[in-house]
């Protein structure tokens, strides 16, 4: 994922996280670099069982106060 921010400073660097909405047992499975945005699998899937995966994605600066965007 990518996100920017035209702010200066402090308020221009971003964080990524998943969002509070999505559930432990999908988190599990997955990890979003707090730095770079990346997504990697980690957890075992099974095509079989479930066919996809909805991400909830938030991108929050470091102002303050802190200001974020989710994506799906």
């Amino acid at each position: 994922l990518t996100a920017t921010d035209k702010d200066e400073g402090i308020n221009r660097e971003i964080y990524y996280s998943f969002s509070d909405t999505m559930s432990a047992k999908v988190q599990d499975l997955f990890l979003v670099d707090r730095n770079s945005g990346e997504i990697r699998t980690v957890g075992e899937m099974d095509f079989e069982d479930v066919q996809s995966y909805d991400l909830e994605i938030e991108a929050r600066d470091k102002g303050l106060p802190p200001l974020s965007g989710h994506c799906s």
